[in-house]
């Protein structure tokens, strides 16, 4: 990320989390600028298990040895580095820009027992470690075994080669080599070398080097899109035709019945949602409840669409821990949005209890996430893991919690109630309410509920695939525009889906139309966490406890945040359309 907009959010970022976290920086590494001779640092980030991507520990968890230059000139960390278990230590290896270094040794491993089978563990689970030069990630694997597995073997030699154009870095590879037998009581000599050549790379483009434009613009995924789209003007095509079909009989049939007189209206056989117009505007059961939830889906939406389209215009993974700095930064800003709907909605249905619904709207997200993030907080420090989340960046969250967005959310609750807060609807609530009639088993809202989430979850479980394995394996995402396309997909497929259901519905002459399109729409999540589970047991190779509760904790915080969404943006899209029919039929 180089445009102004990322060091805004770095910015922002390393406020809220109290000044401490920045140290006094040179220039040359922010600004990926370097003088000939100029130190360049080699940052030992991680170790861990390779098919646990998330199960990462301190590079010198393992005994690795430092080498012997000891100062830090420059580092930096930002709220997302902390929050993704960014463990930057300094290397203590001699590189200056543009100056080649021939093998040498810089360290030595005094190999006893303990030692042995630290090293031993580490390479019988597939260790790798990461290590950064000038922001670019470089990845090594700690050994091999044989093939009995009854051998073990350590890579000692570190072979850097690192390309650049004018003043900048522009490439790094690194070759490891130098294999040694492990053996107890042996001392293990550690070596590196650093070659540089001239790359025609220019610094724009040294990351594309990392992406995979053969997983993600492969045919499938194109297919995909297209498919969605194809489902998306079919549906819209067979939604319109058939309400427009179905609400013109609909009108003509009413318009008919009054141009009865009393004696035929009353002999007449009524039925419809027309019968229902005295309840369908009565509010909701749990009003505050359910405000709540369609304001923190508003919110939701909006920090998703925000960040998206950030993410097309800013190369956001060149920089580490950006895109999570940008979805707190955006998720905080944008609380005045939760706070309008959610307010204007609680006032509309006649709620009294508004500062009770501005905290809970306010805090459900962040109390669901941080709730979660906590759990696995505690294993995560009881396998000394570097995914533990510091205090300091627990207290920096609360702050950001209470000091900006429940100050925002205020300000949007004040402003929905005032502005948007009358109930305006166009028909006038009963005073007692309609008995609901039996119906078919099929139009229960309990069974609209579950197959309501089917269609949107079949519009975007391809690209599900592709953002679970840019999350969980060793892939950069960076096809936003894919993303902002099933975006769209996904609120044409829900919108459509939850007004026939709805329409359904009030045919039966069932009223409860807001929680029925709400969860209709959120059950898109069911789905998508259903999904996880095959995901994790037949695409991963994941093992172990932390992993396994990383992941499915997760998730569910992931597709109980999508279910929220697609509820709130379900519901938005019914309202308008139940709205809209009954304000164009004569009601006595």
């Amino acid at each position: 990320m180089t445009g102004s907009f990322g060091w805004r959010v770095k910015a922002v970022a390393a406020v809220l989390t109290i000044a401490g976290s920045l140290l006094p920086v040179d220039a040359d590494e922010h600004e990926h600028t370097y003088a000939d001779k100029e130190e360049v640092v080699l940052w030992m980030n991680t170790v861990g298990p390779y098919h646990n991507r998330q199960e990462t520990y301190k590079y010198f968890s393992l005994p690795f040895c430092a080498g012997s230059k000891k100062t830090i000139s420059h580092y930096h960390e930002t709220l997302g580095e902390a929050l993704q278990g960014v463990e930057l230590e300094f290397s203590g290896l001699d590189i200056k820009f543009k100056e080649e270094v021939m093998q040498t040794t810089y360290c030595e491993v005094e190999l006893d027992k303990a030692k042995r089978d630290a090293f031993v563990y580490a390479i019988k689970n597939h260790y790798w470690y990461q290590m950064y030069i000038d922001d670019l990630p470089i990845w090594g694997i700690v050994g091999e075994a044989d093939e009995n597995g009854e051998d073990h073997y350590l890579w000692t030699y570190k072979k850097l080669e690192i390309g650049f154009n004018g003043n900048r870095i522009v490439d790094v590879n690194l070759t490891s080599e130098g294999k040694v037998k492990l053996m107890p009581n042996t001392r293990i000599a550690m070596s590196y070398s650093v070659k540089w050549k001239k790359s025609d790379v220019k610094f724009e483009d040294r990351f594309d080097k990392y992406l995979d434009p053969s997983f993600f613009q492969h045919r499938i995924h194109w297919f995909s899109i297209f498919n969605s789209f194809m489902m998306v003007i079919f549906l819209v095509g067979l939604v319109s035709m058939i309400l427009m079909r179905t609400l013109r009989k609909d009108y003509a049939r009413y318009s008919k019945e009054e141009e009865m007189d009393d004696m035929d209206r009353d002999l007449g056989d009524e039925y419809g949602w027309k019968q229902v117009h005295g309840d369908v505007f009565r509010p909701s059961s749990h009003p505050l409840i359910f405000s709540s939830l369609i304001g923190s889906g508003c919110q939701i939406f909006s920090v998703s669409l925000i960040v998206i389209i950030v993410a097309m215009v800013e190369d956001l993974y060149t920089e580490r821990g950006s895109m999570l700095s940008t979805a707190i930064f955006v998720y905080a800003a944008t609380s005045p949005v939760n706070g309008y709907f959610g307010g204007s909605l609680y006032a509309k249905q006649g709620g009294r209890r508004w500062i009770k619904q501005m905290f809970i709207g306010a805090f459900m997200i962040p109390a669901m996430v941080c709730g979660t993030a906590f759990f696995i907080n505690f294993i995560a420090i009881y396998y000394h893991a570097s995914r533990a989340i510091p205090f300091g960046t627990m207290v920096a969250v609360c702050c950001i919690c209470f000091f900006v967005i429940l100050p925002l959310n205020l300000v949007g609750t004040i402003l929905g109630r005032n502005l948007s807060g009358q109930p305006n609807f166009p028909c006038r609530v009963n005073a007692v309410p309609r008995p609901i009639p039996e119906k078919k088993w099929f139009m229960e809202p309990a069974v609209i509920v579950c197959l309501g989430g089917i269609l949107p979850f079949g519009s975007i479980f391809i690209e599900m695939y592709f953002i679970f394995t840019s999350f969980w394996a060793y892939k950069i995402y960076y096809v936003y525009g894919f993303m902002m396309l099933v975006l769209v997909i996904l609120c044409i497929v829900t919108v459509c889906v939850t007004i026939v259901c709805t329409y359904f519905l009030l045919n039966a002459e069932d009223y409860r139309w807001q929680w029925t399109s709400f969860l209709s729409a959120a059950s898109t999540a069911v789905y998508v966490y259903m999904y996880s589970f095959y995901y994790y047991f037949f695409k991963t190779k994941m093992y172990g406890l932390f992993q396994t509760a990383f992941y499915f904790g997760y998730m569910a915080v992931f597709s109980t945040a999508l279910g929220i969404m697609c509820g709130a943006v379900g519901y938005m899209g019914t309202s308008a359309f139940v709205r809209k029919i009954y304000t164009n039929v004569k009601i006595d």
